[in-house]
Order: structure tokens, then C-alpha cells, then sequence
């Protein structure tokens, strides 16, 4: 029986952590470390292919992997620019430092957000990836913060809502209390949750579509 039969029958709570475990230690993109989960990130390609977003803002870089694929995106259509924003670079790859696409900022991302909107136009489609601390003020107040940049029909990506909603582990509560609340309180937005369609996913009702 080969490793992936073995794990045919198996509930999905303990398949989850295994997937956690290999985006933590072992997945990369073009060499450099992307924690992502890559069912995700295929959304996220779809996404922008349909949006052409002018602006791609990720909170949360690390390393510097999934921005150096939301760049590569961007060269594929030929149109996006994308601004990484972490608290700290130290550990960005330099293939990711020094694409001509992103634009780096290092800060507290809410205190952060007059040097971003020098960086985007007022017409300009932004789409948003939120990645950052995790806990349900951090995310909360960056849903708050920034929400306004996005555009109807634009998205606010949440990542990791699976924390304790599939995986024990991170803050409790996290970023899926977090979108709950902003949703209760911000009608222009809805949970689009078509977009877990691979049925695995790290971001539960983390797609939020700007509706109005």
C-alpha cells in the first residue's frame, strides 16, 4: 500500500495536521519558503486572474515566498504591483527582496497605513491578504484599517481561520472570530464561501467580497 492509500481512510482531523506540518517545514516556491497551503493559493491565482487586481497588499510575509508568487502572477498578466508589509524583513530571500514588482514596508501594519495608501491610487482595484499575528484583535483591527481600500467586488483574504476551527493550535480566538465580528458589523461585506471549493482550506470564512 503506498503512503497516500494509507491515508485514504483516515478522518480529515488527522490529515490536517500532517498538511500543517509540510507547509511549515517543506513547502517552498522558486526555492524560498511560502507558508501556504497550496489548495489555497490556487484560489487565490483564479482570483486575481478574474479581478486583475491593480494592488495586491500581503500582510504577513516572512520569508517571502507567497509574495514572490503573487508577483509571478502578476508578471504572467503583464499588469499589479504588490506591497509586503511585516513588522520585520529580516528574513525575506533576496529572489523576493529584489523583485520589481513589490514594494516592502516594514511596521505594525495599522500603523502602517498612511505609508501604504502613498503607494496606491484612489481608483486603484486592491486586493488584500491578511496574514500577519493571528489574534482576534490584530486581525480585527487590520479588517478595520484597511477594509476600505477594497473595491465592490473586490476580496480581503483572511488567512488561517483554521486555527482551532480544524487545527488546535494558534490563538483562541483568532482570525475566524475575527471575520465573524467585522462581518456583523460591516454589511458591504459577505463571506464568499464558494471559494473553499477544494473543501480543504486554512482560511474558513476568510474569503470576505466587498458586495456595496
Amino acid at each position: 500500500m503506498s503512503f497516500m492509500e494509507d491515508w485514504l481512510d483516515k478522518p480529515l482531523r488527522q490529515v490536517l495536521p500532517v498538511m500543517q506540518q509540510r507547509i511549515m517545514e517543506q513547502t517552498t516556491y522558486f526555492g524560498v519558503t511560502a507558508l501556504k497551503n497550496p489548495l489555497d493559493f490556487w484560489v487565490y491565482q483564479e482570483l486575481i486572474c478574474q479581478l486583475r487586481p491593480d494592488v495586491i497588499l500581503e500582510i504577513g510575509n516572512r520569508c517571502g515566498g507567497g509574495t514572490l508568487a503573487l508577483a509571478h502572477l502578476c508578471d504572467a498578466l503583464g499588469k499589479g504591483k504588490i506591497i509586503g508589509l511585516d513588522i520585520t524583513h529580516e528574513l525575506l530571500a533576496d529572489a523576493a527582496r529584489q523583485h520589481p514588482r513589490i514594494t516592502w514596508i516594514e511596521g505594525d501594519a495599522c500603523a502602517s497605513y498612511e505609508r501604504v495608501i502613498e503607494l496606491i491610487d484612489e481608483n486603484d482595484q486592491v486586493l488584500i491578504i491578511e496574514d500577519s499575528a493571528h489574534t482576534y484583535e490584530n486581525t480585527l483591527n487590520v479588517l478595520r484599517t484597511y477594509s476600505p481600500l477594497v473595491k465592490p467586488g473586490g476580496y480581503f483574504i483572511v488567512e488561517d481561520g483554521i486555527c482551532h476551527h480544524g487545527l488546535d493550535l494558534g490563538p483562541q480566538p483568532g482570525p475566524y472570530e475575527a471575520t465573524e465580528t467585522f462581518i456583523a458589523e460591516n454589511p458591504g461585506f459577505e463571506i464568499d464561501r464558494d471559494k473553499e471549493n477544494f473543501l480543504i482550506t486554512w482560511n474558513p470564512k476568510g474569503f470576505l467580497r466587498r458586495v456595496k
